[in-house]
C-alpha cells in the first residue's frame, strides 16, 4: 500500500516514542517459546492425526509405538477419557469436548494420540507405528448440510448438530415489516478463514505429583504461546481436575503473532500436561505449518439472511437477522462468542428502533473455530453493509449509472446523530461524530475523480466499481455476552458472568525506577511502548527511568479472567489500569515531596524528573530522592501516608454489566467508528481484481502514539484483504480440506498491498475511560471486507450480478460472469411474515 497523508491527521504528540520493542526482534534477540528452555530432562512430543473427517474410533493399538527405541510414553483415547474431564462449555450442549478424539475423529487433523520421546524425529518415527482402527461416517460439510433434516449427527448425544439456536426481539418487529413501504432483503455468506501468525502453536508443560508450594496434590506448570482471553485458564483446570491455583501458565513476551487464532492453544496445554504425566517429564511440542492449517483454529464462516423494512424516506424501521456460524466439530470456548461479541452493536452505525435476531451455531465436521481478527464484526458487517447497499438499489435515486438511491444518502440518512445513543439490544456508544467521519472519507477519496475514472473505464468496456463500508468498533469487550447463549430462565442467579477488567501492577525502586507488570500478552501491538510513555506522563519523568514487564506469569503477575489481548481491550481498559495505579504512586511519592520540601503535597506536581512546587517550580526534589525517602526513612511521611511504592489497579467499569432478563447487554465498554471508501479495478480480459485507492477514516478517540494506531490499520487492512481476496479454508464435499498449504492457502504479500492508500483520524473522546482512548486494532479488517464486496458489485452492476460471498477473485468473477456462479438474492417485495429457515 502506497500511504498518502491527509492535510487532516493529527499530529504525532511529541511524546510518542517509537516502539520499544522493536530492537530485541530486529537483532535476532526475541523471546519466543521454541528458542526458551526453561526445564531440565524436557522430552519431545509427536500428535498422532486423524485422516478422516468423520470416523468412529474402533481401536487404537499402541503397542509398536511404546517398544520404539526412545519413546517414553505413548497415549491414546482411553488414557485422555480416563484422566481428563471433557472441557466445560459455554452452553449445555450435549456435545462434549476433548484435546483429542474419544469415540470418534469429527474432522481431518483432530489428534487421536501423542507420542512423548527424547527428541522429534524419533517421536515422529513412534508416531507411524500408532495403528487406529477406523470406521468411516458420512461427513458433515458447511452450515447448510448441517441444518438438513437428514443430516449425520457429529454428537448423538445431541440429536442435532445445532449446538445453539436464540432467537430474540425488542420492538414490534411484525408491525414494523407491516407497515414498511419498502422490505429488503438479502442472503449472504462470510468465507471460513484466519489471521496466519508467523511462529505456530507452541507449548512446553510440566505435571507435577506435587507443586511444591508446602500444599499437597499434583500441579501443573506451562508454558505457551497463548494469548488469552484467560477464561480459558479455569477451562484448562476444569479438564484436568485442578483447581485453577494449580494450573500455572508463562507465557513469553514474544509470541509471534496471534491475532485470536492462539486463544485455541489451551487444548494442547492440557494434552501435553497430560502427555507430561505419563513420561514422568516435561514434554515439548511444537507445531508445524501444516498441523497448524489443519486443526489449529478459524474464524467461524457464516450464513445469513437480512431483512429490512424501510419507510418512504428512505429510513430504516426494523432489521431482522437470522444468523448460522459453523464453527466446526466442536463448541469449543468460547464459542459462540462469534455470534453474541457484537449482540450491542448488531445495528452498526444506524439508528434503527425494532430488531429481531435468531442467532444459530452448528457443527460440522471441520476444523472448530474461534477468535480471529475482528471477530463476529467481519461476518455482521458483511451482511448489514451489503443489506445497506440493497436498499439504495431498491428504493430510487442513482447508483453509479444504474437505477437506484445514492448509496452514500441512504447511510446518511440513517446515521446515529446524537451521543451516548442506546441500540434496540442494550449497546451504548459512547461518543462520536459517524457523519463527520464519512464525510471526511468521501473528501480524502477524491470521490468526483474516482467516478470519473469509473465512467472512463466503462466507456472502455471495462469494470470499476466504488464502494463503501461503515462499522461501529467494539473495544472493551463484556465477556458478558456470552450468557446470551443461555435463556435468561436457564441462567442461574447470583452466576452471571461480566465485566472487562484489566489489572496493571507499578512498582518504584529505591533510586527511583518505575517498573510497570501487565497481564495483557501482547503480540506485538506495542503495549510496552504506550504504558511506558502513560506511566511517565503521569509520573512527570523521563521514559528511559520506566521499564515494562510483559512476560506472563499466572502465580505472580496480576491478571483476571477477562485478562488477555483480545477484542482492541488494551488501549481503553489496560492503560486506564496504568492511570489509576500511577496516579496513587504519584500521590504517595508527592507525600514524600512535601517531606523534604516542607510544602503541602496538594501544592506539589511531578514532572521533568522532579517534585515541584506549582507555584514555585524552582523549588523541587529529585522524583528518586522522594522515593528513596519512602524506602529508607518511612517514619517521617505524614501520618496516615503508606510507606509503599507498590501498587496494584483493577480497572473496572461499571457501565459493563451481565445481560438483562429481557436480553439486553452493553456487549462493549467503547465503540469506535470506521468509514471506508474502496474502489476496485477489474481487468475485462482475465477479470482479475486489483484495489485502486481506499480512503479509510478512523475514531478511536484519544490517539495515544500515532505510529501504533497506523500500524494497526494498516496490519488489519491486509488480514483484511486476505479474508477478502485470498484466504479461503476450504474443504472438498468428502471433508477432506483442500487448502492445507500455502500453495492452497494463499496470504496477501507487500505487492497485493501495492494500492494507494489514504488513510485519517477523527478524535471523539471516550468519557469513560480517563484518557478517552478506544480500540483501534480490529476496524479495518470488519469494514474493508464488505467495502471491497460493495465496490464489485457496483463494478458488476451493469451485467446485473449480484455479490452475495467472500471471497472474491479472478476465478469467482469469471463465474458471475459467465453466468455458473450465484447472483445472490435481493428481492424488493411487500412484507411477507417471518423469515425462512434453511433446510
Amino acid at each position: 500500500m502506497v500511504e498518502q497523508p491527509s492535510p487532516s491527521d493529527p499530529p504525532v504528540p511529541d511524546w510518542a516514542p517509537s516502539r520499544v520493542e522493536d530492537a530485541p526482534l530486529v537483532t535476532g534477540q526475541g523471546r519466543f517459546l521454541d528458542d526458551l528452555d526453561p526445564l531440565p530432562g524436557t522430552l519431545v512430543a509427536a500428535v498422532v492425526r486423524s485422516p478422516h473427517p468423520h470416523a468412529r474410533i474402533r481401536s487404537v493399538d499402541l503397542g509398536r509405538a511404546r517398544a520404539h527405541p526412545g519413546v517414553a510414553a505413548v497415549l491414546g483415547p482411553a488414557e485422555v477419557s480416563a484422566a481428563l474431564r471433557p472441557f466445560p462449555l459455554s452452553t449445555g450442549a450435549a456435545m462434549p469436548y476433548y484435546p483429542t478424539g474419544t469415540d470418534k475423529a469429527r474432522f481431518v487433523g483432530e489428534p487421536v494420540a501423542v507420542v512423548v520421546a527424547t527428541d522429534r524425529y524419533t517421536a515422529e518415527d513412534a508416531a507411524e507405528l500408532v495403528a487406529v482402527d477406523y470406521e468411516p461416517l458420512p461427513p458433515v460439510v458447511g452450515a447448510r448440510a448441517a441444518l438438513a433434516e437428514d443430516a449425520p449427527l457429529l454428537h448423538e448425544a445431541a440429536e442435532s448438530n445445532v449446538a445453539t439456536d436464540r432467537t430474540f426481539e425488542f420492538g414490534d418487529v411484525a408491525e414494523a415489516f407491516r407497515s414498511a413501504t419498502h422490505v429488503v432483503e438479502g442472503e449472504y455468506e462470510f468465507p471460513r478463514y484466519s489471521s496466519v501468525p508467523m511462529e505456530c502453536y507452541s507449548v512446553i508443560a510440566e505435571w507435577r505429583d506435587s507443586s511444591g508450594d508446602g500444599t499437597v496434590g499434583p500441579a501443573v506448570e506451562a508454558w505457551a504461546n497463548f494469548h488469552g482471553p484467560f477464561t480459558m485458564v479455569p477451562v484448562m483446570a476444569g479438564a484436568l481436575g485442578l483447581p485453577t491455583s494449580r494450573v500455572r501458565l508463562h507465557v513469553p513476551a514474544d509470541i509471534g503473532g496471534s491475532f485470536g487464532i492462539k486463544a485455541g492453544i489451551y487444548p494442547y496445554v492440557v494434552l501435553m500436561a497430560l502427555a507430561s504425566k505419563h513420561a514422568g517429564a516435561p514434554v515439548r511440542w511444537t507445531e508445524d505449518r501444516i498441523e497448524h492449517l489443519l486443526a489449529s483454529s478459524s474464524g467461524a464462516d457464516r450464513i445469513m439472511r437480512m431483512r429490512a423494512a424501510v419507510d418512504a424516506d428512505g429510513l430504516i424501521t426494523a432489521l431482522d437477522a437470522d444468523l448460522v456460524d459453523n464453527v466446526g466439530a466442536y463448541l469449543r470456548p468460547p464459542e459462540p462468542s462469534t455470534l453474541y461479541r457484537c449482540f450491542g452493536n448488531i445495528t452498526g452505525p444506524y439508528r434503527i428502533p425494532v430488531v429481531r435476531i435468531r442467532a444459530r451455531a452448528v457443527v460440522t465436521n471441520q476444523m472448530p473455530t474461534g477468535l480471529n481478527r475482528g471477530f463476529g464484526g467481519q461476518q455482521l458487517y458483511f451482511g448489514l453493509e451489503r443489506l445497506m447497499d440493497a436498499v439504495a438499489t431498491h428504493i430510487g435515486g442513482e447508483v453509479g449509472g444504474e437505477t437506484g438511491r445514492d448509496v452514500l444518502d441512504v447511510r446518511r440518512r440513517n446515521l446515529v446523530g446524537s451521543f451516548p445513543y442506546e441500540t434496540p439490544t442494550g449497546g451504548v456508544y459512547d461518543s462520536g461524530d459517524y457523519a463527520a467521519a464519512l464525510e471526511l472519507a468521501v473528501k480524502n477519496a477524491d470521490l468526483g475523480e474516482l467516478r470519473e475514472r469509473q465512467a472512463e473505464v466503462r466507456a472502455g468496456g471495462g469494470y470499476y466499481g466504488i464502494g463503501v463500508g461503515l462499522v461501529v468498533d467494539p473495544s472493551g469487550t463484556n465477556i458478558g455476552y456470552v450468557g446470551l447463549a443461555t435463556p435468561a430462565e436457564q441462567r442461574k442467579p447470583g452466576r452471571d458472568k461480566s465485566g472487562s477488567t484489566e489489572h496493571v501492577r507499578i512498582s518504584v525502586d529505591l533510586s527511583g525506577v518505575v517498573t510497570v507488570m501487565l497481564g495483557s500478552v501482547p503480540q506485538g501491538q506495542g503495549h510496552a511502548t504506550v504504558a511506558r510513555s502513560v506511566a511517565a506522563r503521569r509520573l512527570g519523568l523521563p521514559e528511559e527511568q520506566v521499564r515494562v514487564v510483559v512476560d506472563m506469569d499466572t502465580a505472580t503477575t496480576p491478571w483476571t479472567v477477562t485478562s488477555g489481548s483480545y477484542s482492541s481491550r488494551f488501549a481503553p481498559l489496560v492503560t486506564s489500569a496504568v492511570v489509576q495505579a500511577a496516579d496513587r504512586i504519584a500521590a504517595t511519592i508527592k507525600a514524600a515531596g512535601s517531606v523534604l520540601l516542607g510544602v503541602p503535597s496538594d501544592e506539589l506536581e511531578l514532572a521533568e524528573g522532579l517534585v515541584r512546587s506549582r507555584a514555585e517550580p524552582a523549588r523541587a526534589a529529585q522524583f528518586r530522592h522522594a522515593a528513596g525517602l519512602v524506602h529508607w526513612d518511612p517514619s517521617v511521611l505524614p501520618e496516615g501516608t503508606s510507606a509503599r511504592l507498590y501498587e496494584e489497579a483493577a480497572f473496572t467499569p461499571r457501565e459493563v454489566r451481565a445481560a438483562t432478563r429481557d436480553d439486553r447487554i452493553n456487549s462493549s465498554l467503547c465503540y469506535g467508528f470506521v468509514a471506508e471508501i474502496v474502489a476496485v479495478r477489474i481487468d475485462p480480459d482475465t477479470l482479475q481484481i486489483s484495489v485502486d485507492r481506499v480512503s479509510s477514516v478512523h475514531d478511536a478517540g484519544t490517539v495515544l502514539n500515532q505510529r501504533l494506531l497506523d500500524g494497526q490499520v494498516y496490519g488489519a487492512l491486509t488480514h483484511a484483504l486476505g479474508g477478502a481476496m485470498y484466504e479461503e479454508f476450504r474443504y472438498a464435499p468428502s471433508g477432506q480440506p483442500t487448502s492445507a498449504t500455502f500453495l492452497d492457502y494463499l496470504c496477501p504479500t507487500s505487492a497485493e498491498a501495492g494500492y494507494e492508500l489514504r488513510t485519517d483520524h477523527l478524535v471523539s473522546p471516550s468519557p469513560l475511560t480517563p484518557l478517552g482512548a478506544k480500540g483501534c486494532g480490529e476496524g479495518s479488517s470488519m469494514s474493508f471486507p464488505v467495502a471491497l464486496a460493495n465496490a464489485v458489485a457496483d463494478a458488476l452492476a451493469p451485467a446485473g450480478i449480484q455479490i452475495t460471498s467472500l471471497p472474491l477473485h479472478g476465478e469467482v468473477i469469471h463465474n458471475l460472469v459467465s453466468g455458473d456462479g450465484r447472483y445472490g438474492d435481493h428481492r424488493h417485495s411487500r412484507p411477507s411474515g417471518g423469515v425462512e429457515t434453511w433446510r
